[in-house]
């Protein structure tokens, strides 16, 4: 990565900002933006795009969905939109209520307002009550001594009826009194259909916004255009009195000739090119081969490299990959994650590709362990007569296990070496030497462990070889940590490392049971609910079968689904907790982002 800093005059600023994102390729700092209140309502309308393009996608997949005529221009589509999402949410919620009210009003049956208001101005007023039907038996008859009482219906227990009253009195009717009807049950009934032609209508606008999605994206991506080349304005920092302006950029070593070409043909531009320094903000830009990229999808979940520093993708993805096989386990639910993979990727595109591809490996290594453990949708191998003779090459729990625990080891190493590889590029090897004695007290170790047990007993935990490692790296723990540094200053710092890198080593390795107990909870799973659909199922030939096929299917779904889960996110722990860990990883939120056109606005400039 090369750093720019551009001084050049106010007055050319905005020229030459289209200068650079005609180029397309210098990332320009905009750390510490601070968006501005017209900023704010751009950032609002490309929310309510994407919050569109959701209701779009929900809309376009219904069958009766018909598409209307697209129309002129991305921005009359979305402002249609807009209107029409507004008019059709009141639409929707004044239907409700006017069917509610002709509800309500279908008690009082057919009669004219009208009449009620001028009979009121004739001095008669009516007033509207309701009562439970028991109470409205026992008491009507002593509201009938001091009113005229007309029941009108009654519907589920309640009677509702009309008291004739004097116009202006106080009614001692002990009832439930309503609000005199303004409209009738038709009259709502009339409202609320003629509501839903509006809504039809409506409903037809928004179709025919939908068929202009594309329209729209494109307006969204004009959008944020603006957004980033405001954002990109407003970083540049004034000086002598606002006629200069100071701005950083970044570009890539392999295009930096090209920016070079530019600024050299740019007028009244003075501008410094330099390395990074440690000190920088520097943009990260990854470049990995075809299988390492997918997995930088899982990386992503976490942070990019410092810049500088190695990117560890292509070393946690094959990690990764078989940690996910060992949590999932099982030989069937392996091949469904290649099937689902393989669709993803014939009916995604482009978007889903990377998904797609990650999920097909994932699945092949799922179903490699499959193969290893003997489990095929909960079915264990070893007991069909089919595979007798591979009995003995299936992996037992206490074989995974171990698995688990060495799995972790080699990646716990594979992290320190490469650790020793990161400090040696940065600092030199002398730096590196802690991190090697470490590695050579925990390789010596484990051989002196294990070598024994295969006729190598020359390097037992008591043989001299062993205990000249041992001291050897022992000696690089406590004595070459700190480079340059008191010997005694380097004893103590060294031990206070050694006894925190003891406990996390030990915690470290510890974790990567939970591989073992993963797998083998999902594979207990699988195992009851194939018993289950076995024993529950009736003794009816054809009804027998399809309870054992649901309870197949609705166990396999949930067992699948939640090994699913814990197979995606434990094997994601491990990387980022232990392996980024041992392996000194650096973090940075700084993406490489070239400042240039979007793909919308580069396909409309190339039909125009």
């Amino acid at each position: 990565m090369m750093k720019y800093d551009f001084v050049l005059h106010y007055d050319r600023y905005e020229d030459f900002l289209e200068r650079l994102r005609e180029l397309g390729l210098v990332d320009i700092t905009t750390t510490g933006w601070e968006p501005s209140e017209d900023d704010r309502q751009l950032l609002v309308q490309i929310e309510q795009h994407r919050q569109a393009a959701r209701r779009f996608e929900e809309l376009t997949a219904r069958k009766e969905f018909v598409p209307g005529e697209p129309f002129a221009t991305g921005k009359e589509a979305f402002e249609r939109y807009r209107e029409a999402a507004r008019e059709i949410e009141s639409l929707t919620a004044r239907i409700a209520r006017a069917r509610k009210e002709a509800d309500e009003l279908a008690v009082w049956g057919a009669f004219n307002p009208d009449k009620l208001a001028r009979l009121e101005e004739a001095g008669v007023e009516l007033r509207f009550f309701s009562a439970y039907d028991k109470d409205f038996g026992d008491r009507v008859a002593g509201w009938r001594e001091s009113y005229l009482i007309e029941e009108i219906a009654s519907r589920d227990g309640v009677t509702y009826f009309v008291a004739v009253v004097p116009p202006g009195t106080d009614v001692a009717i002990d009832a439930q009194e309503m609000r005199r009807p303004e409209a009738t049950r038709d009259d709502k009934r009339r409202e609320a259909e003629s509501l839903e032609k509006e809504l039809e209508e409506w409903n037809r606008q928004l179709a025919r916004c939908a068929a202009s999605q594309d329209a729209i994206a494109e307006h969204e991506a004009s959008l944020r255009e603006r957004l980033r080349f405001r954002q990109v304005h407003s970083s540049g920092r004034a000086e002598a009195d606002g006629s200069l302006v100071l701005l950083e950029g970044w570009a890539t070593r392999e295009t930096a000739d090209r920016v070079d070409a530019m600024l050299e043909e740019y007028p009244d531009l003075f501008y410094l090119k330099s390395d990074p320094t440690p000190d920088d903000d520097t943009p990260v830009l990854l470049k990995n081969n075809r299988f390492a990229r997918l997995f930088e999808l899982i990386g992503g979940f976490y942070s990019l490299p410092r810049y500088g520093t190695m990117d560890l993708t292509p070393y946690f993805g094959p990690f990764y990959m078989i940690f996910f096989g060992f949590c999932l386990g099982d030989g069937g639910y392996g091949l469904i994650f290649v099937l689902a993979g393989l669709l993803m990727r014939w009916k995604g595109g482009p978007k889903l590709r990377q998904a797609a591809g990650l999920t097909v490996w994932c699945g092949a290594a799922t179903v490699l362990f499959g193969l290893l453990t003997g489990s095929f949708f909960g079915v264990q191998l070893a007991g069909l007569p089919l595979f007798a003779q591979f009995r003995e090459y299936f992996l037992s729990s206490e074989k995974l296990f171990n698995l688990a625990i060495a799995l972790g080891l080699i990646q716990i190493l594979f992290g320190m070496a490469l650790k020793v590889t990161i400090i040696s590029r940065q600092f030199g090897f002398r730096y590196a030497l802690s991190t090697i004695g470490w590695m050579i007290v925990i390789v010596s170790t484990l051989a002196a462990m294990f070598l024994p047990d295969l006729g190598i007993r020359q390097f037992s935990m008591g043989s001299a070889a062993y205990l000249a490692c041992l001291g050897a790296g022992l000696f690089m723990m406590l004595f070459l940590n700190s480079p340059g540094k008191n010997p005694l200053a380097n004893f103590g710092a060294g031990l206070w490392n050694t006894y925190n890198d003891v406990t996390g080593l030990m915690s470290d390795v510890l974790s990567y049971i939970r591989l073992f107990a993963i797998g083998l909870s999902g594979g207990v799973l699988a195992l009851v609910f194939n018993d289950l659909a076995l024993g529950l199922s009736p003794d009816i030939p054809v009804v027998g079968l399809l309870v054992t096929i649901i309870i197949l299917l609705i166990g396999h779904g949930i067992n699948l689904f939640m090994s699913s889960l814990g197979s995606f996110v434990h094997p994601m722990r491990l990387t980022f907790v232990e392996f980024y860990k041992n392996a000194g990883f650096e973090g940075s939120q700084r993406p490489f982002e070239p400042f240039r056109h979007n793909k919308h606005n580069d396909r409309t400039q190339k039909l125009n």
